[in-house]
């Protein structure tokens, strides 16, 4: 049975812990970020942990991470 191919670009999004929960980064940091309250910026810098339904999608594109 051959390899199974990982996307690479899910592996520069998400990363596993050492309890193996999955986390993601909050999106929308790159630009247009004056108009942001202060709170909302600072929000915006926290990793999230992703919900149940993503984690068995990003597993079966990330068989070896």
């Amino acid at each position: 049975m051959p390899k199974i191919k990982t996307h690479k670009a899910t592996v520069k999004r998400f990363r596993y812990t050492a309890g193996k929960r999955l986390m993601r980064r909050k999106s929308g940091q790159d630009h247009f970020n004056a108009r942001e309250s202060g709170v909302t910026s600072k929000n915006k810098r926290r990793d999230l942990q992703t919900s149940g339904h993503f984690d068995r999608i990003i597993k079966r594109l990330t068989p070896y991470q």
